[in-house]
């Protein structure tokens, strides 16, 4: 079976690189057994891609950008694989998996893969399971993946660990502007991107543009030695992707000359180790009988304030160590 999967997706087969997606994203034990198995056989043929995390608020126009975006790289020969995260519903579960619909031209492209995952519960609003879809999609060939995420809270830092390149995109004339003075998202950053410069907002987008350069350069040098850089573009009317493409070749030149790219790529697996020892924890955690019958208990004593949260937290802990 892994085999036949394998020779498939090295045949950049999508339909098969679809089915295996699903397996690795199936929770059942012996499903986790092949995901693993046909990981392990497509490692050879990975890291060969360029990984892109894109994010921004809902709005600002990501899907659109990212449909544009992806039709240039394909003209330029290139096959590019958009894994687009949808939030999960907290109440039933359930995602819209919209994005081949808001990106219908690319999703017809024979060039482009176009692969909605449900964020689930998992933190900040990326699939648990995407970094092996990164695996599986450069096992298939494709040299440019595009992360998109749902723009909220966590999801920022969590894509910003599994790629090579983050770009925040921006409009203007919302309020938002303020937001991107933001530390943190900021120092991530390797590129702004204003979205929607067109019309009678061209001249608002240039003056974003400059306003966000010089915040810009308020902040320490990245290790890597690049200076993010800020330009404008119209996805809907193609104007700027070029440009887009530009810095972003620019990026890769610098940091391929200078090592830090490869230094990158090792952290990221560093980080993807570190993230499922984490997430198997939890699983082992929460499965075990004799933790969900302590964890009614504690439950019930809270009930009766009979104990506090950081108590019955520290008491499942160390029942759990004496398993």
């Amino acid at each position: 079976m892994i085999s036949e999967y394998l020779k498939n997706i090295r045949n950049s087969d999508i339909a098969y690189l679809s089915k295996a997606i699903t397996l690795i994203e199936s929770s059942r034990e012996s499903d986790k057994i092949k995901a693993s198995e046909l990981l392990h056989a497509c490692l050879p043929y990975a890291n060969n891609s360029v990984r892109i995390g894109i994010t921004g608020v809902p709005g600002v126009g990501k899907s659109t950008f990212i449909e544009a975006f992806g039709s240039y790289l394909t003209n330029l020969g290139k096959k590019v694989a958009v894994l687009a995260i949808d939030p999960s519903s907290t109440l039933n579960k359930g995602s819209i998996l919209g994005d081949k619909t808001r990106m219908e031209k690319l999703s017809k492209n024979k060039n482009a893969f176009i692969r909605p995952s449900p964020a689930g519960d998992t933190l900040g609003g990326v699939a648990r399971k995407t970094r092996e879809t990164i695996t599986l999609c450069e096992a298939a060939g494709f040299d440019v993946i595009l992360i998109e995420t749902v723009g909220v809270g966590q999801s920022e830092t969590l894509v910003h660990a599994m790629v090579d390149f983050f770009l925040l995109l921006k409009v203007t004339g919302t309020g938002d502007e303020l937001q991107g003075i933001k530390r943190g998202i900021m120092e991530m950053t390797d590129a702004i991107v204003i979205n929607k410069a067109d019309g009678d907002n061209i001249k608002n987008a240039n003056f974003a543009k400059t306003e966000f350069s010089r915040a810009l350069h308020l902040y320490p040098q990245k290790e890597n030695n690049w200076i993010p850089k800020v330009t404008t573009c119209s996805s809907l009317h193609n104007k700027g992707i070029i440009e887009v493409w530009n810095i972003l070749e620019e990026f890769l030149r610098l940091t391929k000359s200078n090592n830090w790219f490869d230094k990158n790529r090792i952290n990221q697996n560093i980080n993807w180790l570190k993230q499922n020892i984490n997430q198997q924890l939890l699983d082992d955690f929460y499965k075990d009988e004799t933790i969900k019958v302590e964890l009614e208990k504690q439950i019930q004593d809270m009930e009766k304030q009979q104990t506090t949260p950081f108590e019955a937290s520290q008491k499942m802990i160390n029942f759990y160590k004496k398993i």
